[in-house]
């Protein structure tokens, strides 16, 4: 059988696909059950949810990423936590509206020297507020911009993001927001060639199966009836381009300070988790993986957690994403020594607030 090329050698990674995470920190939180002694390994993407990780008081984040501008990411928002206050760092970011010379504010950041140098060559990004520009967010900019306003208004937009009880979330979305029109654009925009050009990256949906927007609209139809709509910064920020005060864990005021004072406690470093975890002398106490599963084969897969889980500690706790490729690791759990409950599982994946992924698994290692 030929071996499958890997994904960092089928796709692009000298670009900013990520300029913020777009995974739920709240649910990685609860699911990973922090302790000040732990070390956990996260995946760096644009770094919201390892700067997250500090909030909790680890004592080491290691945060690893195969795309230097995604690491370039990570370092420019350590130096935005360490020297601009919680106001300036949603404006710098371009997260709410206000004045600010982002090039005079660039300028005087503490930054490495490659991350100053990247940054140099993209500093039409930083000026229009970086983390409103990777691809990602771009093309949900599209969405709200160019599309959004041929099925609604501000108005309507407004009424689903204010409060109000499950059964008038679920009139509202019934009677005018899951229109026709909704439906057919929804269905447009969220293909798989659509979201592979303009949103992701076509190789991410190398295993995929089955119609790829019909699977996303249902969990978009959960997160805006069953879940608070009025309470979720990611349908917030898609639908106005901004957070407004419904901000996501590592933005929120009462983490800020937390996290900066944490700031000694996390690394990154531009490489594969592979690479990392054959070379890392630590034990791990908690791991974020994101969706990395998605992009490999089963086989794969099983390789690489079995590689993971040897170095890790007992009561090791393993936290992964799928979103549109179902991969687990259910069947070496006996031969690992891990347990995972799919009822606690079903739970977190009801609670998830990121509503693009179709399950969420908690792997705890138990011997």
């Amino acid at each position: 059988m030929k071996k499958q090329a890997k994904i960092e050698q089928r796709t692009n990674f000298d670009f900013v696909r990520y300029a913020q995470v777009w995974e739920d920190a709240d649910l990685l939180i609860r699911a990973l059950e922090l302790k000040p002694s732990d070390v956990v390994l996260s995946i760096a993407s644009a770094g919201d949810n390892a700067f997250s990780l500090l909030a909790e008081g680890v004592q080491k984040v290691y945060a690893v990423d195969l795309s230097f501008p995604q690491i370039a990411c990570c370092e420019l928002r350590k130096a935005m936590y360490l020297e601009l206050n919680h106001q300036e760092h949603l404006l710098f970011g371009g997260l709410i509206k206000g004045e600010m010379n982002r090039i005079a504010v660039f300028n005087k950041l503490d930054l490495k020297d490659e991350i100053r140098n990247f940054w140099k060559g993209h500093l039409n990004i930083i000026d229009k507020g970086f983390m409103t520009q990777g691809k990602f967010e771009r093309y949900f900019e599209i969405f709200r911009k160019k599309l959004l306003p041929y099925v609604h208004n501000k108005k309507r937009i407004e009424e689903l993001l204010t409060e109000k009880t499950e059964a008038e979330r679920l009139r509202y979305y019934d009677e005018t927001w899951n229109n026709l029109r909704f439906k057919l654009i929804f269905k447009f925009f969220f293909s798989r060639s659509v979201m592979g050009h303009l949103g992701r990256d076509k190789e991410f949906f190398k295993y995929v199966e089955g119609n790829v927007a019909d699977r996303i609209h249902n969990r978009v139809s959960h997160a805006m009836t069953k879940l608070n709509p009025s309470q979720n910064p990611y349908l917030h920020f898609i639908l106005k381009g901004q957070y407004g005060n419904v901000l996501p864990y590592a933005l929120r005021l009462e983490n800020y300070n937390q996290i900066k004072e944490n700031l000694d406690k996390i690394e990154f470093f531009h490489c594969s988790i592979e690479d990392f975890i054959t070379n890392c002398t630590d034990k791990i106490d908690g791991f974020n993986l994101s969706d990395i599963f998605e992009y490999m084969t089963q086989e794969e897969m099983d390789k690489l957690y079995e590689k993971l889980v040897k170095n890790t500690n007992v009561g090791s706790r393993i936290a992964y994403w799928n979103m549109l490729v179902p991969r687990n690791s259910s069947h070496l759990s006996d031969r690992l020594g891990i347990e995972t409950s799919s009822e606690k599982n079903k739970e977190f994946l009801e609670q998830d607030k990121a509503f693009f992924y179709s399950k969420f698994y908690l792997d705890v290692v138990k011997q």
